[in-house]
Order: C-alpha cells, then sequence, then structure tokens
C-alpha cells in the first residue's frame, strides 16, 4: 500500500477507535475493528472509493456491529458477565467531548444502557448522538431507510432517556467527591457512607474478575458495608497485591474515579456516578483484562499526589 493511502487511514485511526469504543464499549475489541478496517482498506479497490472518510467509517461500523451480533459476545452479555472497559480522561479513544451527548455517550452508565438496545439501534444512536451524522448518511452507512434510521433513534432515545440522568463534574470537583467517598470509606464508619450516596444508589462490581458475573447492590447502607470492606488494608491482600498501593483521584469515562495503583500499574478503579450532589452509582472494576489501556495511559501522564500513599 502506498504512503497516501497509509497516511489518509492513520488521519482517521482516532475516530474509528472512538466509534468502535462506542459500539462495543471495549477498547481491545475496538482496536479490533479498526485494525481488521485497515486490512480491508489494503485490498480494497481505493481508486474507486469516492470518499474515503465515509467508506472507513461504514466498514468500522459493520466492523463492530458484526461482533455485537456474534454469538460468543451475545453468549457473554447475556448472562451478565460484561462491564464496560474503563478509559482515563483524556484517552484519544473518548473521542469528541465537546457535547452533552459526546460526553455522556462513553459514560460507564451509557454504555451500559446501550446494552439494552439491539446492535442496529446501538449504531444509530451512537452515529446520530456522538458523531452528528444525518439520518441519510446513517441509512447508507447501515444499508437502511431514511425512516428506519429515524425509527431506531427514536426508540433509543425513549429507552435511555428514563435513566440518563447525571451531573457533570469538572477536574477539582471530581477529586472532592472522589476524597469523600475514600475518606469515609477507610473510616471504618458505614454511616458516613450512607450519608454520600442517594436512597436509590446502585453498586455495582466485577469482582476483580473471579466472579462469574458482575456482583449487584441496591440499597445504601449495604453499598457501604461492601465499599468500606473493600477499603480495609489487610496483610492478605497486600500479600496477594505484592506491597502496598497508592490511591488517587480522577476522571475516568468523564466521572470521578477512584484508581489504585501499584507500581505503575492500575489495579482496579471505583467510579463514581454523581446526581444531585450525591452518589447514584458505583461501578467497580478490577479485572485484569479490563485495565489494560487504563494502565498504558496512566504511565503516560503526570499525576496529582495521592489521596493515599501506601495503602
Amino acid at each position: 500500500m502506498d504512503a497516501v493511502a497509509v497516511e489518509l487511514f492513520e488521519a482517521n485511526r482516532g475516530r474509528l477507535a472512538s466509534l468502535a469504543y462506542r459500539l462495543l464499549g471495549s477498547a481491545a475489541d475496538a482496536e479490533d475493528a479498526v485494525q481488521d478496517a485497515f486490512l480491508r482498506w489494503q485490498s480494497a479497490d481505493r481508486g474507486r472509493i469516492e470518499v474515503p472518510e465515509a467508506w472507513l467509517t461504514t466498514v468500522v461500523t459493520n466492523l463492530s456491529l458484526d461482533r455485537l451480533r456474534s454469538a460468543r459476545t451475545r453468549r457473554e452479555r447475556a448472562v451478565g458477565a460484561w462491564l464496560p472497559e474503563p478509559l482515563l480522561d483524556g484517552d484519544p479513544m473518548l473521542g469528541p467531548a465537546d457535547t452533552v451527548e459526546q460526553r455522556e455517550s462513553v459514560t460507564l452508565a451509557m454504555l451500559m444502557l446501550m446494552e439494552r438496545l439491539s446492535p442496529v439501534e446501538r449504531a444509530v444512536y451512537v452515529l446520530r448522538e456522538a458523531f452528528s451524522y444525518s439520518h441519510a448518511e446513517i441509512a447508507g452507512i447501515l444499508d437502511i431507510t431514511e425512516s428506519a434510521s429515524q425509527q431506531h433513534a427514536h426508540r433509543a432515545r425513549r429507552r435511555v432517556a428514563a435513566e440518563r440522568k447525571r451531573d457533570e463534574v469538572d477536574r477539582v470537583t471530581a477529586r472532592r467527591i472522589v476524597e469523600a467517598f475514600v475518606d469515609a470509606a477507610s473510616s471504618g464508619r458505614t454511616e458516613r457512607l450512607v450519608a454520600l450516596l442517594a436512597d436509590d444508589a446502585i453498586a455495582i462490581t466485577d469482582g476483580a474478575g473471579l466472579a462469574r458475573k458482575p456482583l449487584w447492590y441496591s440499597t445504601p447502607e449495604r453499598i457501604a458495608v461492601v465499599a468500606r470492606a473493600g477499603f480495609t488494608s489487610t496483610p492478605a491482600k497486600r500479600r496477594l497485591i505484592g506491597g502496598s498501593p497508592s490511591i488517587h483521584a480522577g476522571l475516568v469515562n468523564g466521572s470521578p474515579a477512584v484508581i489504585a495503583v501499584f507500581e505503575e500499574r492500575v489495579l482496579g478503579t471505583v467510579v463514581l456516578d454523581v446526581r444531585d450532589g450525591r452518589i447514584a452509582a458505583v461501578r467497580g472494576i478490577a479485572a485484569p483484562h479490563r485495565l489494560g489501556r487504563l494502565t498504558q495511559e496512566w504511565r503516560r501522564r503526570e499525576h496529582d499526589a495521592p489521596l493515599i500513599e501506601a495503602w
């Protein structure tokens, strides 16, 4: 392949990866979809492709849909053995963040909500809300009618609208929220944690990848007990880790997050959704296979002082 064709693809790689991540909720799967698109670009009759950007968007979208429809993916997600792969704020794969819709489309809450959509509804929603494609353009990408695109968009918006309320927070506010959460969780007093949680708060964790499916908790009292246990340092936990991690505040997928790090490796993150000033959802992700890209991005950055130097 000539250098011009490679350069054109690379100029689109970031946008394509961001699109695939929103469709798949997995950075690893998104990278695979983009690489498969590159192989197709290599073998394509590029002289007959009038608008390369549109062609590449169509290919990546449909490769992502193929993955969503695969028997393996349906089986894994049908039993609930899935959580999105978290990304550190500023990761290029998070893509455009100029509008509320674009920022919201990569939150862990929205990625999980979109699991309730059909693959086509999810694609229409992402292309329309996050990338501002017209229904005519979406119809061409998905090989459906413009009317069908409008109907899919309407159904998708209706399905996610009821549960999409959350506060947008800046970095300073996020750190304050995380500081309060970590302080309460490590105090040993569950009532302090309960006071931070919304009355209808929920928590979900992947059990560090050891549980067969995510574990859900649905009352502030139960969430407080689980969080307190999770933030209690013990010799057994330190032996398992190999030492004492540091605890940091950050932004993950646009939300306040606790980030545990040991020797520049992210061991886990707890992502907090905030609604009306209180924590409405707690999502804990510590399965190593979901933290690879987060660790890579962490190692590239300068960081604020940890909340806890050695846990």
